[in-house]
């Protein structure tokens, strides 16, 4: 009985975290339209440039991942579970590519704010009750103030 107890314990807790997991805060590069993503966080012009970069690495990323998935689709044979059990494994392996890409480019671009860029990305993660990435802000000299000069 004790035994039964502490499994459903443990399996109750699991379930807890699962629920309570926070997903990752995307800033959305090549998914959300740049001109938003840079009237939102007030980019200057380099990072205007390299917002337009990131994106279209990731839709070209993105687009051979998407060939990809559609080959695998096309090609695996799907007559038996354990076939549609592969399939969906190779499947899942793509959209985790995918996503990890998706991560890659945000990243990258999130080093590129300034601390108050960085600093409203937090909140609005924070907001939408979200899990931010962690990324150091850069420093720009035309960001510094005379007074700390």
């Amino acid at each position: 009985m004790m035994k039964i107890r502490y499994v459903v314990a443990i399996a109750f807790l699991l379930l807890f975290a699962n629920v309570n997991a926070q997903a990752d805060c995307i800033l959305g590069v090549g998914v959300t339209n740049d001109s938003i993503i840079s009237d939102i966080f007030q980019l200057n012009e380099m990072q205007r440039e390299k917002l337009e970069s990131f994106s279209g690495e990731i839709k070209y990323r993105n687009d051979v991942l998407s060939n990809e998935l559609e080959n695998v689709k096309n090609r695996h044979p799907q007559s038996s579970v354990k076939e549609l059990q592969q399939l969906a494994d190779e499947y899942k392996s793509v959209m985790d590519s995918m996503g990890r890409v998706q991560k890659m480019i945000d990243k990258r671009m999130l080093a590129l704010f300034n601390s108050k860029q960085y600093d409203l990305y937090l909140s609005l993660c924070k907001n939408a009750s979200r899990s931010p990435y962690i990324v150091v802000p850069a420093v720009y000299t035309d960001s510094i103030s005379s007074e700390n000069r």
